[in-house]
């Protein structure tokens, strides 16, 4: 009745979520989007994006393409695209991203890493060594 691209769709757009007072120990793998009201102690790694409400715990790291971060992080977070920490946002923990954008309020302990801008400063020191031996 479905055809194997259907299937794909509907699993690339499924939304797993947990709820306020669940608690979840272990680690998640999917290539949905997933959302975090409650306590998370594991890993998240996932295609899609992750959400994680004022009142949602993670304690492990994450790997997603984009997130929106409004409860505490504590462990290292790598967003391929773009990570919002909003304003009652606290992450403990280092930042692997492409774009990052901060609302005021918000609270971030650990290093920062984007994309483009380490790119650049490698590009920089190249250009620098060619031009010293030119």
């Amino acid at each position: 009745m479905f055809s194997n691209l259907e299937k794909k769709k509907d699993m690339k757009e499924t939304i797993n979520t947990i709820g306020v007072g669940t608690i979840v120990s272990g680690d998640i793998d999917s290539k949905g989007d997933i959302r975090v009201d409650g306590t998370l102690k594991g890993t998240v790694n996932t295609s899609g994006k992750v959400v994680l409400g004022k009142e949602g715990v993670i304690e492990g790291d994450v790997s997603c393409n984009s997130a929106d971060i409004a409860g505490v992080v504590n462990a290292k977070i790598t967003v391929s695209q773009l990570l919002l920490l909003k304003s009652t946002a606290k992450l403990n923990g280092d930042i692997v991203t492409n774009k990052l954008s901060i609302e005021p309020g918000a609270a971030f302990t650990g290093s920062c890493s984007m994309g483009a801008v380490i790119k650049d400063i490698k590009d920089a020191g190249t250009q620098e060594q060619k031009e010293k031996t030119a």
